[in-house]
């Protein structure tokens, strides 16, 4: 198993400035990173982890238990922020964090289907108790929905022939592994365009995972929930991977600093209440991404409530 390297580490602690008796959420805790580094700068505060993956949870908390600080760990999607924290602290936070996208340790365990490096169940649900797999979309929908799901989610400019293969592939037999999955999107795509950026299944396996996941959806409600949940002077940040979150983000933290009116970018007189932190995203620096492979996409925002 891969080392967990926390991508931006120390961009997210610089930002969010966590504080001794402050109350932080890292809304999608994974391995405890992120949260480790923001607990041990909470003396007499509280950091609140939110994961829907119980592996993850049971890990993060070996991990905050080393730093011994005071935490509370929840298995929750993110989307249910608020029912999450405000029972626990009704008045507000102090500093909020999502790293958005699928986590090393999912990664990591090749069973759960995440990866196009490894054969294995064709599942891919970030909570292993949801009732949608990967499986299930490419064996039931039909073509029309197959080729949107992977032109919206994956951006994929073969998507109308890639969901023609699956359909033609799964009237022979069930499509189960992601093995066969990776042979089926590699016969799809011309062969002299699967030499060109990166693994020819990478944008496949995106769409499909932000699907089973509805992880869009379950953002823009999740954003909209944390900006409510700050208290004056609180910070959210959220690292994306991929333009399908960031324009979320953005758009997220847009409407909240102009008005929800506002469509133009980071333009016009900014009402009172937040304060954009960082006018253009952070990103890894190449040593970082030496270092760690995965922060190459990386892209963090932050927004600071003002009032």
């Amino acid at each position: 198993m891969r080392v967990h390297i926390p991508v931006l580490l120390q961009e997210v602690v610089e930002v969010l400035a966590p504080a001794p008796g402050k109350i932080f959420v890292d809304a999608t805790v994974g391995l405890g990173g992120h949260a480790r580094e923001i607990l041990a700068r909470l003396d007499g505060g509280l950091l609140i982890g939110i994961d829907q993956d119980p592996s993850a949870l049971a890990r993060a908390e070996v991990a905050l238990g080393e730093v011994g600080g005071r935490f509370i760990l929840k298995r929750a999607n993110f989307a249910d922020l608020e029912d999450v924290v405000r029972p626990l602290v009704p008045e507000g936070v102090d500093g909020i964090l999502f790293d958005l996208g699928v986590s090393s340790l999912q990664l990591d365990e090749a069973e759960r289907g995440f990866t196009y490096r490894a054969d294995a169940p064709l599942d891919m649900r970030m909570d292993p108790e949801g009732a949608v797999t990967a499986a299930d979309l490419v064996n039931t929908l039909s073509e029309d929905e197959l080729a949107r799901i992977l032109r919206e989610y994956g951006e994929e400019p073969f998507a109308r022939r890639i969901a023609r293969f699956l359909v033609e592939a799964r009237a022979r037999s069930p499509i189960t592994t992601t093995g066969e999955l990776v042979e089926i999107v590699k016969a799809a795509i011309p062969a002299r365009y699967r030499r060109r950026g990166g693994h020819p299944a990478r944008r496949t396996f995106q769409a499909l995972r932000i699907a089973v996941n509805d992880e869009l959806a379950r953002l823009e409600t999740a954003l909209e929930q944390a900006i409510r949940l700050l208290r004056p002077g609180g910070r959210l940040a959220v690292i994306s991977f991929h333009s399908l979150e960031d324009r979320r983000v953005k758009e997220a933290f847009r409407r909240a600093v102009y008005g929800p009116e506002s469509t133009a970018p980071y333009s016009g007189a900014p009402r009172p209440t937040y304060r954009l932190l960082l006018r253009k995203p952070v990103t890894p620096t190449p040593e970082e991404v030496a270092r760690n492979p995965r922060a190459r996409s990386a892209k963090l925002r932050a927004l600071e409530r003002v009032t």
